[in-house]
């Protein structure tokens, strides 16, 4: 047990529940704007993230609309009279402080982490110097603006290595390579989107925590046919395996869950988050990066680890959207309509 955390395990057990029943309490929340779509990378993902999400709000009774975020998104939120948002954008504009900045300025409240703290975990190398400076482990790892520099990084490190964006995530422009010889092709890939970042590869498994309020949830483990969780593995494959609570005994999980808890605070993060790790082949785990906006589509990993302690899709995205509300109201809620 670290000295991060004392009380770790009031952070594992079954979160507390807002009712599910139709209707109830949704006025609470006024009109509610879900911000999905955007300019990144991501936008495909975010616009299926957004759509079940909006889906979900509306069938509880929640007086909910999507918006498909653009250059007129500050004339539609005003104009339109939100009270809060739902912030269902991935990558760039979305996940990395820049509408979470706007937001504030707006006054609106918004789901997930401020402004600083998204922006550090979209930009992995920062993220992981701050981690690596709270003692959260994470592997050797450097940042190339060129090609000869990824070459210097990749002798440094060890083959093999990742070659990905600083800033992009859904597995976005990775790629494993093994040899000087793949280096060119990898970061010219990597690097059509920003800085690119070296870092050891480990060829082990791979585990998902996500983070609700203050609770932790049941870990993922992944498993995949290629031996890699890309952008195909987590979005289109019917081959890749899922195993929620991860079959590993209960001593590793409660490790994996206060590492992956010690990330997601040393940033800063708030409301509901993901902390993506790798366990090498001596049982040590490894912080990859930290998602303050997860994917919330079929293959997505939030909804998994809520559904293992008997929180819904509906109940989930509830549960987020409470946390945009005042504080002592929002306790009065879940604290009239709590499941145990």
């Amino acid at each position: 047990m670290t000295n991060s955390i004392h009380n770790l395990d009031a952070f594992t057990e079954k979160p507390i529940i807002v009712s599910q029943q139709k209707g109830l309490h949704a006025k609470v929340f006024g009109k509610v704007a879900v911000l999905y779509g955007g300019r990144s990378a991501e936008r495909a993902i975010s616009l299926i993230s957004g759509e079940n999400i909006l889906n979900a709000l509306k069938q509880q009774g929640v007086d909910a609309y999507g918006v498909d975020v653009d250059q007129h998104l500050i004339h539609r939120l005003v104009e339109e009279k939100y009270d809060r948002v739902f912030i269902a954008l991935h990558g760039k504009e979305g996940e990395d402080g820049v509408i979470q900045g706007l937001l504030q300025v707006l006054g609106l409240p918004y789901t997930g982490s401020g402004v600083a703290a998204s922006a550090l975990a979209m930009d992995k190398a920062r993220a992981k110097l701050i981690m690596n400076g709270m003692d959260v482990p994470t592997l050797p790892f450097g940042v190339a603006k060129y090609v000869d520099t990824a070459l210097e990084l990749a002798e440094t490190i060890g083959f093999p290595i990742s070659v990905k964006p600083v800033a992009e995530g859904s597995s976005i422009g990775v790629t494993r390579v093994s040899s000087a010889s793949e280096i060119p092709a990898a970061f010219d890939k990597a690097a059509q989107y920003g800085d690119v970042l070296i870092e050891k590869w480990i060829d082990g498994t791979d585990f998902f925590v996500s983070i609700l309020g203050e609770q932790v949830l049941p870990s993922v483990e992944v498993h995949t046919p290629g031996g890699f969780y890309d952008y195909q593995a987590k979005y289109e494959s019917h081959e890749t395996k899922y195993i929620c609570p991860s079959p590993i005994s209960e001593e590793k999980e409660q490790e994996l869950r206060d590492i992956a808890y010690r990330a997601f605070c040393a940033l800063g993060c708030t409301g509901w988050g993901r902390v993506d790790l790798v366990q090498d082949n001596h049982g040590k785990f490894w912080v990859l990066e930290v998602n303050t906006i997860p994917g919330m589509t079929s293959h997505s990993l939030v909804p998994m680890s809520a559904q293992a302690v008997g929180l819904s899709f509906e109940a989930l995205v509830l549960n987020i959207l409470a946390a945009t509300l005042s504080s002592s109201l929002a306790e009065k809620i879940v604290g009239e309509f709590a499941q145990v």
